[in-house]
């Protein structure tokens, strides 16, 4: 999406920053940012480095382009709540302070600003969408999938040919899935939700970027687990195997092709099949042969094929390359490849490493319930 000429006017409004969150320098900002997903975007204000706009999820260049706009709106002309002013309209001066409080991820009030900016918007306003997909975000963080799941079956008629279905449909979805399997409205919020979700996935005129709609089809995927549908679930893995393998075909780099690489060998798992996923990770370990990513990747697959001698030659080239928070998900996966070789004393040891590691992390990359689950894993092996 960034190489899209559409975006090459955007250079002269935003001075564009990426940061590798897995880098030990950068944890400082990681916590300050309060990344909790990848990709997640803010936008900063210069003056104070305020977050006057967090999105997390990708997006298309016309949604990207709306949250640009909306981003340098709320610098341009402040917020109610940083005391700077307001942004217009009623409507638009409580979408300010619901995102005020999003970037200090605040969900609780930034949900309570967001239902504000919703009640007060009018027919037609233009932040209509991004402010529901925030707000179910928002609801998500907070446990409120009830309102979560009614908010998306309610908003998504407005929102069907607009860039924000796919995310406001399967969000809505997965919050009806996340309910307790005694709510009385599960079954019916499920259900009606994942017919729109399955219609957002096979409308293939919907504007979506390739991996909104992947993701779109792993939320059908869980759905049909759910239901112990098992052949339903295996319908679903099809279609979005066949779908992944159709955009990465399309892709004119290797590392276009790349991006599709693990939902691709999460497809290919799902369908028993992770066989597939040699040659395509194969081949992006030679085109990126500093990336970490590609023989992690294989290693997943051998182990789910169970040749654990490739797997843990993979995972090897996998460590020597790795660095970040990250690494302690090949810590796992290497003790699940000991264990499936009945090599107890090396997996102990590989979640001994793993422990350290993740101790050894600074402030913003550290997670003391990550540590806690290895601890708990190694006790279980003594």
């Amino acid at each position: 999406m960034f190489t899209d000429p559409a975006l090459a006017s955007q250079a002269r409004r935003f001075v564009w920053l990426e940061i590798d969150t897995e880098k030990a320098k950068n944890a400082s900002v990681r916590k300050q940012l309060a990344v909790a997903a990848l990709p997640s975007f803010f936008i900063l204000d210069p003056a104070d480095e305020r977050v006057a706009l967090r999105w997390v999820g990708g997006a298309t260049v016309p949604a990207l382009t709306r949250i640009l706009d909306d981003g340098r709106a709320a610098v341009t002309a402040g917020t109610v709540a940083s005391g700077r002013g307001g942004l217009g309209s009623p409507a638009d001066s409580a979408l300010a302070r619901a995102d005020d409080a999003y970037g200090r991820a605040d969900y609780a009030t930034a949900a309570a600003g967001y239902r504000e900016a919703l009640k007060l918007a009018p027919a037609g306003w233009s932040s209509d969408g991004r402010t529901v997909e925030s707000l179910l975000y928002a609801l998500n963080q907070t446990d409120g999938y009830e309102e979560g799941a009614s908010l998306a079956l309610a908003a998504y008629p407005r929102l069907a040919r607009t860039p924000s279905a796919p995310n406001v449909a399967a969000s809505g979805l997965d919050c009806a899935l996340s309910l307790p399997a005694d709510h009385p409205r599960r079954a019916e919020l499920v259900a009606a939700l994942d017919q729109i979700t399955r219609a957002v996935a096979e409308d293939l005129t919907l504007s979506m970027a390739a991996d909104d709609r992947s993701g779109v089809y792993i939320t059908l995927l869980d759905a049909r687990k759910d239901a112990h549908d098992s052949t339903g679930a295996r319908a679903t893995a099809e279609a979005w195997s066949a779908f992944l393998d159709g955009e990465a075909a399309k892709a004119k780099t290797p590392d276009a092709r790349m991006v599709f690489d693990p939902h691709r060998l999460s497809a290919y798992i799902e369908l028993g099949q992770p066989e597939r996923a040699i040659p395509m990770l194969e081949a992006s370990e030679r085109d990126a042969p500093g990336d970490y990513n590609p023989p992690a990747r294989l290693a997943l697959a051998y182990k789910a094929m169970k040749h654990w001698k490739e797997a843990l030659a993979a995972s090897d080239r996998a460590l020597k390359r790795a660095y970040g928070p990250r690494t302690l998900t090949f810590y796992s996966a290497r003790t699940d490849i000991y264990l499936g070789m009945a090599d107890s004393l090396s997996a102990r040891r590989t979640l001994r490493e793993a422990v350290t590691f993740a101790e050894a992390l600074p402030p913003g990359q550290r997670s003391d319930g990550t540590i806690a689950a290895f601890k708990k894993r190694l006790d279980a092996l003594h």
